[in-house]
């Protein structure tokens, strides 16, 4: 496949869904990949051709073209090109994505309702955060997401004040806590702990789920260098929900 057809065809399944262009662009070579139409080992054509073909900004290309190779999708190679990758094991649970990117590629519609926002004092117990001592402050956040109008995540997060100072003053109807995070404390380590649970009532009521369905639930710690910046519960209905791990044996 030339590469001038190769840009045809990823215009084409752009389309003009009421998302982001660095996500329509993902999404697109996501489709193609998918398809078939764009093979493993395949070059893809190079940020120029697509710059120059699609019209959008480098800076856009750049993004979409970065974020797929870190998610397996293609791979990089300086000075040679970017092929789409062969594909392999990856645990994607035991990464950290932002729920709306997450929705909007599987051609979905995000939304969020906040429930709290709030400053809080660490009690050393439930209410704490490695390197926040008792007593200190902490940002409280509770946020449902919502795909296509059906609630499939209750994010319950707290926020260490030092990494992000303006957690309170962000319009979190518009972005998502992720995206702010990344922003001014950007992830350089993880932890996760992964359980099933019963909800609770309150949980119930805001995921409008019956006492009897069993829910998964995310705790997530986050830390941008030495410092730790969040510690999130996420909460997702167990029929509504999938956390996806892959992996390849080795023989």
């Amino acid at each position: 496949m030339t590469s001038q057809s190769a840009v045809s065809q990823l215009a084409s399944a752009m389309g003009q869904q009421p998302a982001p262009i660095y996500l329509r662009v993902k999404q697109a070579i996501i489709t193609q990949i998918r398809a078939g139409h764009w093979q493993p080992h395949q070059r893809i054509p190079s940020e120029s051709e697509l710059v120059n073909e699609l019209g959008v900004s480098r800076m856009t290309i750049n993004r979409a073209l970065r974020e797929l190779t870190s998610e397996g999708y293609l791979v990089r190679m300086q000075g040679v090109g970017t092929f789409v990758a062969e594909s392999k094991g990856y645990t994607a649970m035991l990464e950290v994505h932002n729920i709306a990117e997450e929705i909007a590629l599987r051609g979905h519609e995000h939304t969020s309702r906040l429930l709290t926002l709030e400053e809080i004092q660490a009690d050393g117990e439930r209410l704490t955060m490695p390197g926040v001592a008792q007593g200190q402050p902490l940002f409280h956040s509770q946020i449902v997401h919502y795909e296509d109008g059906i609630p499939v995540q209750l994010e319950d997060r707290l926020v260490n004040p030092i990494m992000a100072p303006d957690y309170l003053k962000q319009d979190y109807q518009v972005i998502t806590p992720y995206t702010y995070l990344m922003q001014v404390a950007p992830l350089s380590a993880g932890e996760h702990v992964v359980e099933a649970v019963m909800p609770d009532a309150f949980q119930q009521k805001t995921l409008m789920i019956d006492a009897r369905e069993p829910c998964l639930l995310v705790r997530r710690q986050t830390w941008s260098g030495n410092h730790a910046v969040t510690g999130a519960r996420l909460l997702y209905p167990g029929t509504r929900y999938k956390l996806l791990g892959k992996f390849r044996g080795h023989n």
